[in-house]
């Protein structure tokens, strides 16, 4: 079985932040505890899974709201809410979570919070310090401190114009790669390379989603001008993939993919191990080897030819020269083809090959 992905930790992170961001009642509740100066312990799950670590408190039981919740946390002990955060059951609750659970936190408040958190897998956790004056949010194994809005909003802005070059880049790269292809001159280094930056821009935008996330109503136009940037960049990657990996192992794309979403940036920098991922038994010799596209990111430039067409034809072709030199006759015993659509594959195709012939002597 596999274990969840860095980015899939991301995403779980990013689906907290939602409920703690900026326009939620849940972070009014927070602001109204900053403001006022005092501490707080919060906790977000199924109550039926705390119970066991539940000891004293009152039973609640009523809607939640932010006043409600302000007005609880005045009290000592732990706020407890659903997990859908329509119900406050519980409140001034003492916790008592296994102390065998390590913590990283010195304060009980913030040990308290990271044990639970870290014995519960569908509970976060929000520890208000009131010395000073901070929220800190516990999710499994992740910590991290929310910021003020401006200091996001800097953040975002320098992560969205490092992203545009790197995007910028990237196009760069895959024209190249195009040439190459047309070509038929492409080395398995040159894919490592495109593969690299493609990853590298991806985790750039994850990094930005979360700030945009932190940022709740006040990062509408972050998130506009990422969607943006982000335009078609995961399934560029996808389709790259699916043109050069090697399957072995039963391994699909997605999984390579995945794969490449854990490794280190170290390692994401390494050419031998991207190589690996991708399925080759990699060397400083093989990089140099030609390698060839099967042709899903070139027929996907190709409007109204649906994706499981595609397939048919690469299956029936193997690759992207076989697919290039083959008749509007050969394309249209593909199932599925047919007359028109083998000859708006051809056209296709010879266009694409123009296009990017002339760019090259631009």
């Amino acid at each position: 079985m596999r274990t969840e992905t860095p980015r899939q930790t991301q995403e779980r992170l990013i689906g907290v932040l939602d409920k703690v961001s900026p326009g939620t009642e849940l972070r009014e509740a927070i602001d109204r505890i900053l403001q006022v100066g005092s501490g707080a312990l919060i906790v977000i799950g199924n109550v039926s899974d705390l119970r066991h670590i539940m000891s004293g408190g009152f039973n609640i039981n009523t809607e939640f709201s932010a006043p409600r919740l302000f007005e609880l946390a005045k009290m000592d002990g732990a706020v407890v809410l659903s997990q859908d955060l329509k119900t406050i059951h519980s409140s001034n609750v003492h916790l008592v979570p296994e102390a065998s659970i390590p913590t990283h936190e010195a304060g009980m408040r913030h040990r308290t919070a990271e044990r639970t958190a870290r014995g519960h897998k569908n509970v976060f956790v929000i520890a208000i310090s009131e010395k000073m004056n901070t929220v800190s949010i516990y999710v499994g194994e992740e910590h991290f401190t929310l910021e003020n809005i401006p200091l996001v909003l800097a953040k975002a802005d320098q992560a969205l114009q490092t992203l545009s070059r790197y995007r910028a880049r990237l196009e760069k790269e895959y024209g190249h790669l195009n040439t190459l292809e047309v070509e038929d001159m492409v080395t398995l280094r040159d894919v490592v390379k495109v593969m690299q930056r493609n990853e590298m821009v991806v985790r750039i935008a994850s990094e930005v989603r979360f700030q945009v996330s932190e940022l709740g109503k006040d990062g509408r136009l972050v998130s506009l001008q990422l969607n943006e940037l982000m335009a078609g960049v995961e399934k560029l990657q996808r389709l790259l993939v699916k043109d050069y990996f090697m399957p072995r192992d039963d391994r699909l794309a997605e999984h390579v993919i995945q794969d490449l979403g854990n490794l280190s940036g170290d390692e994401l920098m390494d050419d031998l191990v991207v190589a690996r991922v991708m399925g080759y038994r990699s060397s400083a010799e093989l990089m140099n080897k030609l390698v060839r596209a099967r042709g899903y990111r070139m027929l996907s430039m190709i409007p109204q030819v649906p994706s499981n067409v595609v397939d048919k034809v690469v299956a029936r072709f193997d690759n992207l020269k076989n697919i290039m030199r083959a008749s509007p006759a050969l394309l249209d015993e593909v199932d599925g083809v047919g007359e028109r659509r083998a000859l708006a594959i051809k056209e296709g195709l010879d266009r694409i090959a123009e296009s990017i012939i002339m760019e090259g002597y631009l």
